[in-house]
């Protein structure tokens, strides 16, 4: 390489940058059988000349390495290259290389340019990826076919995966971020203001037996639209039997933005322990029509009943929801067990539009087991839809409202199921209806007798509880 620089290498568009070999210990240590001088790693081929000191720094700019970042020229295979390095670097199963993505917006081509966490490779702990901002470094991923692309994928091989401060936007309608399959190391994910735009199929989508968990999100937004969902935990394409992926669990989202077009934002056939603190979610439009959804779009979406125990656990807390049509959708659960909480929530932002008394935005299926429901100090519109998968009768206590604002409706005609019926298994306690609703449920009951209420009396409310009455309005003394 004497007379070519790296730069005018990758420019070139030449992604086998093997002119020179890694030295024995590196190759060994990021290899698995059958490596050794002159192996391959990575999806470049990329290879290390004795005595570049330069490519052994454990901070690794893919300016340094060609990318240009304006957008338009392909940077690919200097993301191929800098992952290389790093997966040259692992010694005794840790990784010690920050991939440092500088401002611009950087073009990728190939699926799997930033991350290819594949066979020969040992399994490795530790590596980051950090930018200098979200919408000032922007990554644009724009494979030749969308179906089955993926920018990142771990197979198994990577855990304490780091992304910071980086904008990703898929240019290619139906291509996927990143595919995560583990039969037990792939794990420990952490994305810190982060940002998606664009069409993915999926956000994050888990495969495999076991771990694919402790993963958090972190002040990051999720815009753009997902064909499934932005995460997607239950891929069952390796013949592994389903509820294997029930090890699935732990996954963090605190202080989020989520405003996105359409589809789903958690969607969980298997696995679960889900937590949601702070942050606003919004579904900007409808999606497109499909034969699996329909035109629904749901932020939490657990369509399947039965689980392993100690699986099914999601808590929502301070979040502000936005509920911008019918197709809207906050849950659709069907746990045949676990737990399901909100504490401080609220989804009244539109309540003053037409078609929000009706909405069902919270609907659940309920059995013997539950899932156990709670809601605590929450502020909520339209009604919550509760299916029986078996008697209704016989059911026990598994929903209960604790001093929520019930914004469209009396609780009386708050929770219904099959219909518009009275569900005997929700019980409210110190809630409070809004004016307007109660105003709506005395017109629709105007037949039943009304008794006066003498002032400075104490009023029935919904349910038999008792209110302070307003005093009457005094009138100043004249001036």
């Amino acid at each position: 390489m004497s007379r070519v620089s790296r730069r005018q290498l990758l420019r070139g568009g030449v992604t086998v940058l093997g002119a020179t070999v890694l030295t024995g210990h590196s190759a060994s240590a990021a290899s698995g059988p059958g490596s050794g001088p002159g192996a391959p790693v990575g999806p470049a081929g990329a290879v290390r000349a004795p005595g570049s000191a330069g490519l052994l720094s454990r901070v690794i700019n893919v300016r340094d390495l060609g990318a240009v970042g304006d957008g338009s020229a392909d940077d690919t295979a200097a993301f191929e290259y800098a992952y290389a390095l790093a997966a040259a670097r692992v010694s005794r199963g840790i990784g010690r290389t920050v991939i440092e993505i500088p401002p611009g917006e950087f073009l990728i081509t190939r699926p799997n340019a930033l991350l290819n966490g594949v066979a020969p490779l040992r399994p490795a702990n530790g590596l980051r990826f950090s930018g200098a901002g979200k919408r000032m470094t922007t990554l644009v991923f724009r494979p030749s076919a969308g179906a089955g692309s993926f920018l990142c994928r771990n197979e198994d091989i990577w855990a304490n995966l780091s992304f910071e401060r980086i904008q990703f936007r898929s240019a290619t309608p139906g291509a996927s971020f990143f595919s995560s399959y583990s039969t037990g190391q792939a794990q420990d994910y952490r994305f810190s203001e982060c940002e998606w735009m664009g069409e993915w199929e999926y956000g994050i989508c888990l495969d495999g037996t076991d771990t694919n968990s402790e993963m958090r999100w972190e002040a990051c937004r999720v815009g753009g639209a997902y064909r499934r969902a932005f995460l997607y935990s239950g891929l069952t394409g390796r013949g592994q039997q389903p509820n294997d992926q029930d090890q699935f669990l732990n996954y963090w989202f605190t202080d989020m933005k989520v405003e996105y077009d359409w589809g789903n934002f958690l969607e969980f056939p298997y696995g679960g322990s889900i937590a949601c603190r702070g942050g606003s979610y919004i579904i900007t439009g409808t999606r497109p029509p499909s034969q699996e959804y329909g035109t629904t779009s749901t932020f939490f979406r657990f369509p399947v009943a039965q689980h392993h125990d100690s699986v099914q656990r999601f808590h929502a807390q301070d979040i502000r929801f936005e509920v911008r049509n019918p197709d809207a959708r906050v849950i659709d659960c069907v746990w045949k067990s676990g737990t399901v909480h909100f504490s401080d929530c609220d989804d009244t932002g539109l309540a003053f539009k037409d078609f929000a008394p009706e909405v069902r935005p919270h609907r659940y299926v309920v059995g013997p087991r539950g899932p156990l429901i709670r809601y605590d100090s929450c502020q909520l519109v339209g009604r919550h839809e509760y299916r029986t998968d078996g008697a209704r009768d016989s059911l026990p206590t598994v929903a209960r409202y604790d001093m929520c604002l019930l914004r469209s409706h009396a609780q009386e005609e708050f929770a219904v199921t099959d219909g518009t019926a009275k569900p005997d298994f929700v019980s409210f306690v110190d809630c409070l209806a809004d004016a307007a609703a109660d105003t709506t449920a005395s017109s629709s009951a105007s037949s039943a007798p009304v008794t006066p209420v003498a002032p400075g009396t104490a009023s029935a409310g919904p349910g038999g509880t008792t209110s302070p009455a307003t005093a009457p309005a005094q009138t100043p003394p004249p001036a």
